[in-house]
C-alpha cells in the first residue's frame, strides 16, 4: 500500500494531462492537493515516515517547494522569454533569422544548429530550462510549427543537461556518493566520463532524431545519417576529453560549440545556402546589434560561472539569503545569491542589448511587465511541480518507490538504475535533485548486490536523468510557455514520451552490458 500511495501523484499527472488532457497549471495543482493529503494521512499509517517526519512539516514542505520554484526556476524561464521578447520588440529577430535561414536551405541544418548546438551551449552554461525557451521560441520565429518546435527542443535538452549550469548536477552527484561528502577531482572525473560513456549511443541517436522529424523523406536519409554521424561523433569525442581530463564544467559547452562548428561547416561543403533575400545588406554593425542580446548573457554568464573562480566567488558571498526551515536539520538552509543567478545574467543581458536595440528603458520595463501576466499558467504549473517534490521527498515517497523498485529486480537492477534517475527528474525537474535524492542510493544498491563498480551505478543515476527530462511536466512546461501552447501540456506529454522511453531503455542496457569499458 506504502507503493501504491507513493507512486499515486505521479500516475494522477499523466492520467490528468494525457487521459483527460487536463491543462498543466490545473493538473499541477490537482496533483499538489492529492499529495498533501496522501503526506499528512498516510506515511504514519503505512509506516513509510522517514525520520524527523511530522504532519505539520508537510506545510513547509510546500513553502520550500515555492521557494525553490521561485529562486531561481521561475526567475531563470521568465527571463528567457523575456530576452525572446526583447528581440521581438526591437524587430532585430528578423536579422537572427535571416542569418539562419541564408546559412543553408536545409532546414535540418538550422533546426539542428538551434537546438543540439545553439541550445546545448545554452544549457552547458545556464540550465534551468534556457535550452528549451529559447530555441523553440527562435524556431517559431522562423516558421516552425509550435508543436514541431516544443517537442524537438525537448529532444535535444536531454544529453547536456548532465552537464548543465556548467556541471552541477555531475558535480553533485559525485559530493553525494563520496565517503568524504566532498569529492576529489578524480572522482569527478572519474563519475564525468562514464556518464559520457553511457550516454554515448544517444549522442549519434538524437541529432538524427530530431533531423528525421524535421525532414522525414527518403531523399533525407542518407543526408540525416551522415550528419547525424559527424556530430554525434565530435560531441562523443569532445565530451568525453572534457569529462576526463578537464571534469564536469565544460562537457556541455565544449561538446556544444564543436557541433556548431561541423554543423556550420557541413552547411557550407554540402548544402546550398539560403534563398538570398531581396533587400539591402545587413551590415556587420546590425549583425552584432541583433546578437547583442545573446551575446551579453552568454558573457554573464560565463564571467560568473566556475570559470573565472575571482568574479564566481565574491558573487556566491556576496547577497545570499538564507532561510532555515522547521523541516531542515540545524545547519542547514536554503540559499539563493540574489546577484549569482543565472537569471539576472539573463535580465542583464536583455537589458543591455534591449538598449544597444533602441529600446528605452520604459519599453523594456512593459515588455518584462507583459511577459509575466502572459506567463501566469506556467508559474502556478511550476509552482505546483516542485512542492509536489518537495512534499513527496520529505514525507518518503520518493524513496519508497526507488527502493520497491531496487528490491523487485534484483540482479537485474542495472537495467532499471536509470528508470530510478529518469523517476527523479520527472518528479522535480532536475537533474541535480534527482542525484541528491538517488545518487547515494543508487551507489548503496550496488553494495548490496555485490555490483563490482559503484560509481558506474551512480552515473546511471544521471544517464537516466537526462531522459525524465524530455517529459518533467516542468520542461514541458517551459517548452508550452515558449511556444505559446499554454494549456496543451497533455499534447506535448504526449508526442514526447515514447521518445523519452526508447532513450532510457537504451540508457539501461548501456549501463548493463557496457560496464567496465572504462
Amino acid at each position: 500500500m506504502s507503493v501504491l500511495f507513493s507512486i499515486l501523484p505521479i500516475v494522477l499527472l499523466f492520467v490528468l494531462m494525457l487521459g483527460f488532457k487536463m491543462a498543466g497549471h490545473k493538473s499541477a495543482l490537482i496533483t499538489l492537493i492529492v499529495t498533501i493529503l496522501i503526506a499528512l494521512f498516510l506515511p504514519n499509517q503505512f509506516d513509510f515516515a522517514p525520520e524527523g517526519y511530522e504532519q505539520s512539516g508537510v506545510w513547509w514542505a510546500v513553502l520550500e517547494g515555492f521557494l525553490k520554484a521561485t529562486f531561481p526556476i521561475l526567475i531563470i524561464i521568465l527571463m528567457a522569454i523575456y530576452s525572446y521578447n526583447v528581440l521581438l520588440k526591437s524587430g532585430d529577430i528578423e536579422i537572427i533569422k535571416r542569418q539562419f535561414t541564408s546559412l543553408s536551405d536545409d532546414k535540418g541544418v538550422t533546426v539542428l544548429l538551434l537546438v543540439w548546438g545553439f541550445g546545448g551551449l545554452l544549457e552547458g552554461m545556464a540550465g534551468f530550462g534556457t535550452a528549451v525557451a529559447i530555441p523553440a521560441a527562435i524556431l517559431i520565429s522562423l516558421g516552425f510549427k509550435p508543436g514541431f518546435s516544443a517537442l524537438v527542443s525537448l529532444i535535444a535538452n536531454s544529453v547536456p543537461t548532465g552537464f548543465g549550469a556548467v556541471g552541477v548536477p555531475v558535480t553533485t552527484l559525485a559530493n553525494e556518493v563520496s565517503a568524504s561528502g566532498v569529492a576529489t577531482q578524480e572522482e569527478i572525473l572519474d563519475i564525468s566520463s562514464k556518464v559520457v560513456v553511457q550516454l554515448s549511443p544517444l549522442m549519434i541517436i538524437l541529432p538524427f532524431i530530431i533531423l528525421f522529424l524535421t525532414d522525414s523523406s527518403k531523399k533525407a536519409l542518407g543526408k540525416n545519417i551522415v550528419l547525424a554521424l559527424l556530430v554525434g561523433i565530435v560531441s562523443l569525442v569532445v565530451q568525453f576529453t572534457s569529462a576526463r581530463y578537464l571534469g564536469a564544467e565544460t562537457p556541455a559547452i565544449f561538446g556544444s560549440i564543436a557541433s556548431i562548428f561541423v554543423i556550420i561547416l557541413y552547411a557550407k561543403l554540402f548544402t546550398k545556402s539560403g534563398k538570398k533575400v531581396e533587400e539591402e545588406k545587413v551590415s556587420t554593425k546590425a549583425n552584432l546589434r541583433a546578437w547583442s542580446v545573446y551575446f551579453f548573457i552568454l558573457l554573464f554568464i560565463v564571467l560568473s560561472g566556475p570559470l573565472v573562480p575571482s568574479i564566481n566567488g565574491f558573487l556566491k558571498s556576496t547577497l545570499v539569503s538564507k532561510v532555515h526551515l522547521p523541516i531542515y536539520p540545524e545547519g542547514k538552509f536554503f540559499t539563493f545569491g540574489w546577484i549569482s543567478n543565472a537569471g539576472l545574467m539573463l535580465f542583464l543581458g536583455s537589458v543591455i542589448g534591449g538598449l544597444i536595440q533602441g529600446l528605452s528603458v520604459k519599453t523594456l520595463l512593459t515588455v518584462l511587465a507583459e511577459t509575466v501576466v502572459n506567463l501566469r499558467k506556467t508559474v502556478v504549473t511550476i509552482l505546483s511541480l516542485v512542492a509536489i517534490a518537495s512534499v513527496m521527498g520529505y514525507s518518503g515517497m520518493i524513496l519508497v518507490i526507488a527502493s520497491a523498485l531496487a528490491a523487485a529486480t534484483g540482479a537485474y537492477y542495472p537495467l532499471f538504475a536509470p528508470l530510478i534517475g529518469a523517476i527523479g527528474t520527472f518528479v522535480t525537474g532536475s537533474d541535480t535533485s534527482s542525484n541528491i535524492l538517488f545518487g547515494k542510493l543508487q551507489a548503496n544498491v550496488a553494495t548490496q548486490i555485490g555490483y563490482p563498480d559503484p560509481n558506474w551505478l551512480a552515473a546511471a543515476n544521471t544517464a537516466g536523468a537526462t531522459g525524465g527530462k524530455i517529459i518533467s511536466p516542468q520542461s514541458i512546461a517551459i517548452a508550452t510557455a515558449s511556444c505559446g501552447m499554454e494549456g496543451e501540456d497533455g499534447k506535448i506529454l504526449a508526442s514526447a514520451l515514447p521518445y523519452a522511453v526508447g532513450y532510457i531503455v537504451l540508457a539501461g542496457l548501456m549501463v548493463y552490458f557496457s560496464v567496465g569499458v572504462i
